[in-house]
């Protein structure tokens, strides 16, 4: 196993020197603290796995508006912006069905497809879906640079003034928006780690998501657990769940408060390699095959049915 300074010095390359020195100190802590969790217990290969069930709920949508608009709330905080008169929304190029859910949901908007890019743009331009977006997300924003767009591009333009956005002050996350924010901008991945001195290849399972700022990721960290690096190089923080023990917590979440766009595939298939894992199948040759057709399978053009 890597020794104390080995870790510390993975660490302090991945966080920003740019943070104040008690900042610095509480996130290089945290950060620590996983790395060594998960060393020890993958050299071990006794980690406290949890069991999960092997069965779950058919696949469900936020059954009121209430439910709904933190979602949405979630969605735009992640990958949403409010220009002149026009909320768009950016989604891949394989997730129309995604698209065009909203689309029926709210009764307005168009899909486009952008030019030269694998994505697609949900737009909504009309005034009276406008005025439905901002009534189920009022109260349920995260980030104070949706809520200014909100108020100097959308309010003047559907002259609207009884309705007075505000920003969400309760940082209970039971609800849908931890579900819209993941499918924004999050990644589930498994990671398969050939190592010398080990007969069978190291497996990682971690929720990866990435934001310009690192508030809303300090949220997601305190309620999963995890870790938060920096990429100096885009000057972007990514939240990472780390071990095992966080991917339980994010199953149970999950479980009960689904993805709607393609990446409730990619959980699926996640989830399903920490069954493996569980099982303690991934120390057999055959467990190595299934982790490596889930892994290969993720992120491919699949498309998940709109009820």
């Amino acid at each position: 196993m890597k020794d104390v300074n080995t870790s510390r010095n993975i660490v302090t390359k991945s966080i920003t020197s740019g943070q104040s020195a008690g900042n610095f100190k509480s996130l290089q802590t945290t950060v620590l603290d996983e790395e060594l969790n998960i060393k020890s217990s993958s050299e071990t290969l006794c980690e406290k796995i949890t069991k999960i069930s092997d069965h779950i709920k058919n696949h469900t949508y936020p059954k009121n508006d209430e439910e709904f608009g933190y979602y949405l709330a979630g969605l735009i905080d992640g990958d949403g912006c409010f220009i002149k008169k026009q909320l768009v929304i950016s989604l891949p190029e394989n997730d129309n069905s995604f698209a065009y859910y909203l689309k029926t949901r709210l009764g307005y908007g168009q899909v486009y497809k952008v030019k030269g890019k694998k994505a697609l743009n949900f737009i909504i331009s009309h005034r009276e879906g406008l005025k439905i977006v901002l009534n189920l997300i009022n109260g349920k924003l995260k980030t104070k640079s949706k809520i200014l767009q909100i108020q100097t591009n959308i309010l003047p333009y559907i002259k609207e003034n009884e309705i007075q956005i505000t920003e969400s002050l309760c940082e209970n996350l039971e609800n849908y928006w931890i579900s819209g924010f993941t499918d924004a901008e999050g990644s589930f991945q498994i990671k398969i780690i050939k190592r010398k001195d080990r007969k069978y290849e190291e497996i990682r399972i971690c929720l990866q998501i990435d934001q310009k700022k690192i508030d809303l990721l300090e949220l997601i960290k305190n309620k999963f657990g995890g870790s938060i690096g920096y990429r100096k190089q885009t000057d972007t923080y990514y939240y990472n769940s780390v071990n095992y023990s966080n991917a339980v917590r994010i199953i149970k979440y999950f479980d009960n408060n689904k993805l709607l766009s393609i990446k409730y595939l990619n959980y699926i298939k996640w989830r399903k390699a920490y069954r493996i894992i569980e099982q303690g199948k991934h120390l057999t040759e055959s467990g190595i095959v299934k982790l490596k057709t889930l892994k290969n399978s993720m992120n491919k053009k699949l498309r998940i049915n709109v009820i």
